[in-house]
């Protein structure tokens, strides 16, 4: 017995050096000052895949940026390399409320990037206020997220299009190149109404693409009908209900707003089960490998409203950074990166500059650095070639395209090429010959 407990105190012994030797070799790497930035994204949960292109586009952004050096503070002498923290949401509003207040109090972060779905970064905004946390918001776009009133939203900064952005665009591209083309393949009248049902995920994201469409249509006094508008529970997966409803309205054009795990089979189980060839359109979060690969034959001719796509290349100033992003993400992670992956990168980048010009790592600093931004666009096309922040509410303002899909045959998936604005068009938009217009 006595020689058991000397071999235990023994073990004991050399278990602690060995955990004293590795806290003590995390201490050694771990860097002494960085800047530290909460990376908020969905790990698990329905936006698992999103949230994954954000996490690893982040780190891209970070490992970038250390490579040169790191960021330069003034007030500290010195650069300093930028640490990544992970906060994931799990897709939940209950989970985005856990990662904030754990980045925040447990991790001490000086910032915040990322945030995907409306629903989720409105919940946890009032954890952002109460700390007065510099948040740059990569996702969640419904304009009220920084034009609300109820919560102190003056440290938060959206480097998204917001619904009323997009909302406008798709609304206006369906007016000026689906509509016409409709009524000249079918022999209508130039002044036929389009008739337009509205699919909608009923979140503040799918609500604020709603009243875009309502608004775009009343103040340009456009020529679209809205036959039905009806709402689906974020995260559903059988639509062939409300397919039917939209087929017996027999609209023209079906406007969908819903995450990739939503679209896909809304546009499958359209084709297949119901039988509805109609044109679909799809938003910006959609543009994402896995949503090519989901949708596969049944995107075919659809459209998808982008800012950033992994299998398309706008020519132009942004060309060069567009190439490089995707295929240095490529080598790094085998795969091919999302738009949400994209805005992410940018967003670590737009934090690194922030501290830079802030000279401190002071959160009203920050937050007036951002307020004040004047940064050189990077991967994706901004208005005026620049990325900056509305004085009123804190908005970037980007420039975006219209995408139709067409199946390659070769790889089973659908590929995107631009068709609207002009100055961007790859092709021209094209109606199936499948394709059913509504009666007139």
């Amino acid at each position: 017995m006595k020689h058991t407990y000397v071999f235990l105190l023994i073990g004991i012994v050399i278990i602690g050096a060995f955990l004293a030797g590795c806290a003590q070799q995390q201490a050694s790497t771990a860097p002494a000052q960085a800047l530290k930035i909460g990376v908020v994204a969905s790990m698990t949960g329905p936006s698992s895949t999103t949230g994954k292109g954000m996490w690893q586009s982040a780190q891209l952004a970070a490992d970038e940026i250390n490579a040169n050096g790191g960021v330069y503070i003034k007030s500290l002498g010195k650069k300093i390399p930028v640490q990544l923290v992970l906060g994931d949401d799990a897709s939940t509003r209950e989970g985005g409320m856990a990662a904030v207040t754990k980045l925040i109090t447990q991790d001490k972060v000086d910032m915040l990037v990322g945030g995907f779905s409306s629903a989720v970064v409105s919940a946890h905004q009032s954890v952002v206020a109460n700390n007065n946390m510099p948040y740059i918001i990569t996702g969640a776009s419904t304009p009220i997220i920084t034009r609300r009133t109820d919560v102190n939203t003056s440290f938060m900064f959206h480097h998204a299009p917001t619904t009323d952005d997009s909302g406008s665009q798709t609304t206006l591209f369906i007016d000026k190149v689906i509509r016409p083309a409709i009524n000249a393949k079918f022999g209508y009248p130039d002044n036929r109404p389009l008739k337009l049902a509205v699919l909608y995920q009923d979140s503040p994201y799918g609500q604020g693409h709603l009243s875009a469409i309502n608004n775009t249509i009343a103040q340009n006094n456009l020529k679209i009908n809205i036959v039905l508008s009806d709402a689906f529970k974020m995260g559903e997966t059988d639509y062939r209900t409300v397919l039917t409803s939209i087929k017996n309205v027999d609209p023209d054009v079906v406007y969908v707003t819903a995450f990739l795990n939503e679209q896909a089979p809304i546009e499958s189980q359209a084709l297949k089960d119901v039988d509805l060839k109609k044109i679909f359109i799809a938003i910006e979060p959609n543009d994402d490998p896995a949503f090519y690969k989901a949708v596969g034959q049944y995107g075919d001719y659809s459209i998808i409203q982008s800012r950033f796509s992994p299998y398309t290349v706008p020519s132009g100033p942004t060309q060069a950074a567009y190439e490089k992003f995707v295929s240095t993400f490529n080598a790094k992670y085998g795969g091919f990166p999302g738009m949400m992956g994209v805005a992410t990168y940018e967003g670590v980048y737009i934090g690194a500059d922030a501290a830079a010009n802030a000279a401190s790592l002071d959160n009203t600093g920050l937050r007036n650095a951002l307020a004040t931004l004047q940064m050189p666009q990077m991967v994706e096309a901004m208005q005026n070639q620049t990325i900056s922040f509305s004085p009123d509410f804190r908005e970037s303002k980007f420039d975006l395209t219209m995408e139709q899909l067409k199946m390659n045959t070769t790889i089973n998936e659908t590929r995107p090429q631009i068709v609207w604005p002009a100055g961007l068009k790859q092709a021209d938009f094209v109606l199936p010959d499948w394709y059913v217009p509504g009666k007139a």
